[in-house]
């Protein structure tokens, strides 16, 4: 299958376009900066490109997974946001049906269900996130325009019958957090697998695994992160003490943080449930917070990557 990939220079797009390629799919990357796999450079937000992209290239299916993001607030002013994040995505949208595509595969986020009521978080439950959860509207403009783009997506679906996979992804960036610094860097990515990170290479993967499953199942939302090893029952004790969870399910969880001079997190706000992609897609993360400890266990390197001098390219550019 002929592919366009968008945000093909990013972070994602670096490890998802030689994936497609192992599936045996030719890829056009579409991105604003160069890469490796970038053949068309440009803005989704220009229609005339993205008609011309899926037409002269002949594209069967079309991956967008470019987009601004939260980090992008403090560069960017709102227009832009909407410029990208929902006209780009219509643009998409209406050059995958007017080539008769029969399916299509959104790069969401999960941010567009943390409204500040989960910012604020609660005394006394984490909340458990899935698709259908909601506690009022996103807190930024990413979080508005990404759920405004689901909203295109959905409509778009209702009236064309096209299956559209809309993959709410968790945290995979390998920078470090741009507003949380306690505790720092990589363990606080550490902790994250416990509740709302997943691999870049899971994300990569998953977005296979919806380009080759969505087909019948219409326009569905899908959670993605690492599978939690917590159940709903947890999340009184979530919001109370979560090290006394955490160290129930991992004997040694707190030997091996403190050997490495980690903190885990005293409170968890938050718990993402992918288990509708696991139970749609056929998608589970392969990294989970088991292999985090392992990983301290055994010497070797985490199962995520932490880079904090980590540069996006479009900023490069």
């Amino acid at each position: 299958m002929r592919i366009l990939l968008t945000g093909s220079s990013g972070w994602l797009g670096r490890f998802l376009a030689p994936r497609l390629r192992a599936e045996g799919h030719e890829v056009m990357g579409l991105d604003i900066a160069q890469g490796a796999d970038t053949q068309i450079l440009g803005s989704v937000a220009d229609k005339a490109l993205v008609d011309a992209a899926v037409g002269d290239h002949a594209i069967e299916a079309i991956i967008h997974s470019g987009a601004l993001h939260k980090p992008d607030i403090a560069r960017y002013p709102a227009q832009v946001f909407i410029d990208v994040n929902m006209t780009g995505t219509l643009n998409l949208l209406e050059a995958a049906t007017a080539a008769g595509h029969d399916r299509f595969i959104f790069t969401s986020t999960t941010s567009l269900m943390v409204s500040q009521q989960v910012r604020d978080g609660s005394d006394e439950l984490a909340y458990w996130m899935d698709e259908d959860f909601a506690a009022g509207p996103p807190r930024n403009i990413y979080g508005v325009t990404k759920l405004a783009a689901e909203n295109l997506c959905r409509i778009h679906a209702a009236q064309t019958g096209m299956d559209i996979a809309m993959l709410r992804t968790g945290r995979f960036f390998p920078e470090d957090d741009d507003t949380l610094g306690d505790p720092p860097g990589e363990n606080l990515k550490a902790n994250e697998m416990l509740n709302r990170r997943l691999t870049v290479e899971d994300a990569a993967e998953a977005h296979v695994a919806a380009l080759n499953n969505i087909g019948g199942l219409g326009c569905e939302a899908f959670v993605l992160s690492a599978p939690p090893p917590f159940a709903r029952e947890d999340a009184a004790k979530l919001a109370r003490d979560a090290r006394a969870v955490i160290a129930r399910r991992f004997a040694d969880a707190l030997s091996l943080y403190a050997a490495r001079g980690w903190a885990l997190p005293d409170r968890i706000d938050r718990v993402y449930d992918p288990s509708k992609a696991e139970r749609l897609l056929g998608f589970r993360c392969k990294s989970d917070f088991a292999a985090v400890l392992a990983a301290l266990r055994d010497g070797t390197d985490m199962p995520f990557a932490h880079d904090p001098d980590y540069i996006p390219p479009k900023e490069i550019a």
